[in-house]
């Protein structure tokens, strides 16, 4: 009997969803879901408090290097099912989700493993860059849209 796979992998400057990312890789076939949330965490950059984050990526090449990515999984993990990652590109506040992954397997053994890898080589390889924002870039930055605004 052979399972259908699935893999994907989605640049979003909306809200990320857990749920949709959980639900992409259900499968009666697989009793595991292993789950990894990333969130914006506060932090100092320099002395000063970070705010925020903002992210920006090659997509034609991430999209390509997840694929690669998804195949090095499989290649490690056979019993590997389903693989979603879903990440967020713009701006990002601390507390809010960054990247949210799953990956489905009937084991979970060979799924934590497997995420594990995923979020380490996602960060190593896919085109994906963060801009570490702290409070005083921050307030400039809310400067300058403000001032957009008004001038409008």
């Amino acid at each position: 009997m052979s399972k259908e796979l699935s893999d994907v992998f989605k640049l979003s400057r909306d809200w990320l969803s857990v749920q949709e990312v959980v639900d992409s890789v259900s499968s009666p076939s697989c009793g595991a879901i292993s789950v990894f949330i990333g969130t914006t965490r506060e932090d100092e950059a320099d002395g000063r408090k970070v705010v925020g984050l903002e992210y920006e990526a090659y997509e034609p090449m991430a999209q390509s290097e997840f694929n690669k990515l998804c195949a090095d999984i499989r290649a490690r993990w056979q019993s590997v099912t389903h693989i979603c990652v879903h990440h967020r590109l713009g701006w990002v506040k601390v507390g809010e989700t960054s990247v949210v992954m799953a990956i489905s397997s009937p084991h979970r053994h060979d799924g934590q493993q497997a995420i594990q890898h995923c979020i380490s080589q996602l960060k190593a390889n896919v085109p994906i860059w963060k801009k570490v924002i702290p409070r005083s870039q921050s307030d400039q930055r809310d400067r300058h849209i403000m001032s957009m605004i008004i001038d409008y």
